[in-house]
């Protein structure tokens, strides 16, 4: 199969604004482009997210309510346990969150129950974009505090994934990856992680001016491994999501990759995968 150029060079100049956009919000020396940004990402992610989830009910009663909600609790969440305490509007944010939070969930629940018509399932379902999408922008904001350069490299490590992984199946990619997603090879996802650790392996060889604290050449090949694979799965987990809800893209914001769900996917997934390395090995 021939690489399409049209295509190629759309999906690399929509992913150039992308990466553009998340570094303007990550380098920023104030906290507050960076929480906007995240903020941002979440409403619109939890938006087509809910999109999905309702194509994928039918007939199934679905309450009006529930998006709003879901909406501001992330929000809440996010605010309040993304920023520094120090420039944190409310005092210990932390334990207001677990205050409040045993106070939201009987309310749902009572919502989702006391009508005629039971949209528990639905409520259940809903829960889950909290831990889809909002707690990995939480985790994502935990790392950016300790080091900048970490997210930053999940971010390049994602796009020299995606990118190796569609060149290399392009050119030689016949064996079918899943049939979750048909364009997929094992040759192209093999090569996208193979290229995106050897990229990591070279940056943390070399003898950089940047580079995550107290890192190693093999904590570099470790993440670019953790970024490839979760971000290969993340991909995989969205696209189930659209054939279940029988659609080719979760939305339009973004040319060549369609919507804010489908650019993220990805990092959604990966974000968890190195947080979990970051604390436990770094």
């Amino acid at each position: 199969m021939a690489l399409n150029m049209p295509t190629f060079y759309k999906r690399t100049g929509s992913a150039i604004v992308f990466a553009a956009v998340m570094l303007t919000g990550l380098l920023w020396d104030s906290p507050w482009p960076f929480l906007a940004l995240i903020c941002i990402i979440n409403v619109l992610c939890i938006k087509e997210f809910f999109t999905l989830l309702e194509k994928m009910a039918g007939d199934e009663p679905w309450p009006v309510w529930l998006h709003a909600t879901m909406q501001l609790l992330s929000l809440f969440l996010l605010v309040a346990l993304s920023l520094p305490s120090g420039v944190n509007p409310v005092q210990q944010p932390t334990n207001l969150v677990f205050a409040l939070l045993p106070l939201a969930a009987p309310l749902l629940l009572l919502a989702a129950t006391l009508p005629v018509k039971n949209v528990l399932p639905q409520l259940l379902k809903a829960t889950g974009a909290l831990f889809y999408i909002t707690l990995p922008l939480i985790l994502l904001a935990k790392m950016r505090q300790f080091d900048i350069l970490l997210p930053m490299a999940i971010i390049a490590l994602i796009w020299i994934n995606d990118t190796m992984a569609y060149i290399v199946g392009s050119f030689i990619g016949k064996t079918p990856f899943s049939p979750i997603s048909p364009k997929k090879t094992w040759e192209g996802t093999g090569g996208g992680v193979l290229l995106t650790i050897i990229a990591a392996g070279i940056y943390g060889y070399l003898p950089v001016l940047y580079t995550i604290h107290n890192s190693s050449l093999t904590d570099w090949m470790a993440i670019a491994l953790c970024v490839a694979v979760a971000g290969t799965l993340g991909d995989l987990l969205e696209s189930k999501l659209k054939r279940l809800a029988d659609v080719k893209d979760s939305g339009a914001i973004m040319p060549g990759h369609g919507g804010a769900l489908d650019r993220f996917d990805s990092l959604l997934i990966a974000i968890p995968v190195v947080y979990v390395y970051f604390t436990f090995f770094m």
